[in-house]
């Protein structure tokens, strides 16, 4: 309009300026877990439990009742991991034992490797994590059938796992008996623990399954 003069334009930078800075106040913190913290004034919690009473019963408690289990050896051509299903039973000191034949996969890498894993406890209703399981580590020592070793082998086998009185004694077939170096116990959401070899060994007065007590 005439008489009237443009009113000046705002510059980029006044025009930001107009809007509200934001503070750090202004944005929600993040919650970082003490455990992930990098600083080396802060000692990193560890998650894992030593051994005690409630761990031994309960991880020798899973052990007595497996009857199958994961068994995770070392492929001898790639080094890759291989897992699969055995059939389990336990030795008179609570030492796994393991039947399978000299044609499976898992046979031939523990001749090439006797390093093993075995996982038992099988999960129950609802969230499978949430149930308990142990891992057994240790090297497999395969047995030879006409010793005392062989025989005590076979005998606890079929205490077992009576329907393997069809193949026991098939000329491929052969014992193993794992050599515990360790183990690990999850009995849980938030309850893990270390194991040693002597943790799994039966208590004074335990009998086993497979056992003539039994």
């Amino acid at each position: 309009m005439p008489g009237l003069s443009p009113l000046p334009a705002k510059s980029a930078k006044s025009a930001m300026s107009d809007e509200p800075t934001p503070t750090p106040s202004a944005f929600p913190s993040a919650s970082v877990p003490a455990s992930a913290s990098s600083s080396p004034d802060r000692p990193r919690i560890d998650p894992v439990r030593p051994a005690d009473d409630e761990a031994r019963a309960l991880a020798r408690g899973l052990l007595d009742g497996a009857r199958f289990g994961a068994l995770a050896t070392l492929e001898p051509d790639t080094g890759h991991p291989l897992a699969s299903r055995v059939a389990v039973a336990l030795d008179d000191d609570g030492a796994p034992l393991l039947l399978m034949s000299s044609l499976s996969a898992h046979s031939g890498a523990l001749d090439a490797d006797p390093r093993c894993s075995l996982l038992v406890g099988e999960p129950g209703a609802g969230d499978p994590l949430a149930h308990p399981r142990l891992t057994v580590n240790g090297v497999a020592r395969r047995l030879v059938r006409d010793t005392d070793d062989g025989r005590r082998a076979r005998d606890r086998w079929l205490a077992t796992h009576p329907r393997a009185a069809l193949y026991v004694d098939f000329g491929d077939f052969a014992f193993r008996r794992i050599e515990c170096t360790g183990a690990s116990l999850n009995g849980g959401f938030g309850r893990a623990w270390r194991l040693e070899a002597a943790d799994l060994r039966p208590a004074p007065g335990d009998v086993l399954s497979g056992s003539p007590a039994a």
